[in-house]
């Protein structure tokens, strides 16, 4: 089994579980001088080969693809805002570094190639809740380079006869995440004791604890009908980010004072308004559904953050 961008968030948990469960897993991890394997770390105990490169590389993924049987291309730049400032390296790292893993399974034989999408490509729909049948619609330059990395995908299924899937996960959270996203910046911050800095609270997303997330991306893999299908993994709930807030403040049992932070406001027309997934298809096809509430999945998120108060810096956040 091979994970690409396995030192991330979601990567390193399903690195993680593929290997307790005695799979042989390599991780594609991004080269750094310091030998940095990133959330992986902390799945301490499993044994994990690593290869380091860069996705944008393909003599770098070729050598990560030769010999494994399936690939879970996770790796990604995956940051919203940080699309904004540098939608080359984005658009590379996502779409050509996409193109990289797909060429090498065809030139592999790959027997399946799970891509992980995002919900973020279906922009502020029109629809409720939303069906893998609702078109893309970017907002950003993310959304965008995920909207041509899902495309590519799909073609090389119909082309060449490469067995990809894509897995299209709606607003993942829990243990390890970094605190570019919502609910470790609410978390870190609460815990740090000052006021939590906020962009928009008006937004509704569909939050998916990790865990869910991982069996999810298992049994896509393990489907015999993957092959050019996409599939959501969602609750099928949505909540505002206000009230995430107010959850946050309940668990930590106190009352959470919100700042406004314009560095956290996406552009006006970018702003992604309401993303609520309808798992119908996964619930259907692979029996699977989110089975994490969301109070025990924050309850579990903010024990983790407390016990490693150094993966957060104290009161700080990403954009």
């Amino acid at each position: 089994m091979l994970v690409t961008g396995a030192g991330g968030f979601i990567g390193s948990h399903l690195a993680g579980r593929l290997a307790r469960e005695g799979a042989r897993v390599r991780a594609f991890l991004r080269y750094t001088s310091r030998g940095d394997t990133g959330a992986l770390g902390f799945e301490e105990g499993v044994e994990v080969e690593t290869i380091a490169g860069d996705l944008r590389d393909p003599e770098a993924v070729a050598r990560a693809t030769a010999g494994v049987e399936r690939i879970f291309h996770l790796g990604a730049l995956i940051a919203v805002p940080y699309s904004y400032l540098a939608p080359r390296e984005v658009v590379e790292t996502n779409v050509l570094g996409t193109l990289n893993v797909l060429s090498a399974a065809r030139g592999e034989g790959t027997e399946r190639v799970v891509c992980l999408s995002t919900s973020e490509v279906y922009g502020s729909s029109d629809h409720a809740p939303i069906a893998e049948s609702q078109p893309p619609r970017a907002q950003s330059p993310y959304a965008a380079s995920k909207v041509g990395a899902d495309m590519l995908a799909l073609s090389f299924q119909r082309s060449y006869g490469v067995p990809v899937a894509l897995a299209r996960p709606f607003n993942v959270y829990g243990p390890r995440q970094s605190a570019r996203a919502i609910v470790p910046a609410i978390i870190g911050q609460a815990l740090s004791g000052g006021p939590i800095r906020l962009g928009s609270l008006h937004p509704v997303r569909d939050m998916t604890y990790v865990g869910d997330t991982v069996e999810g991306l298992l049994a896509i893999g393990a489907w015999d009908g993957a092959p050019g299908r996409v599939v959501q993994l969602g609750t099928g709930e949505g909540v505002k980010v206000s009230r995430l807030v107010e959850l946050v403040g309940e668990i930590l049992g106190r009352e959470l004072e919100v700042e406004h932070d314009p560095r956290r406001v996406r552009p006006e027309s970018s702003e992604v308004d309401w993303l609520v997934c309808d798992p119908t298809v996964a619930m259907r096809e692979l029996g699977w559904r989110a089975e994490v509430s969301l109070r025990e999945g924050l309850e579990k998120t903010a024990d983790w953050i407390e016990a490693n108060p150094g993966w957060l810096a104290a009161g700080g956040y990403a954009v």
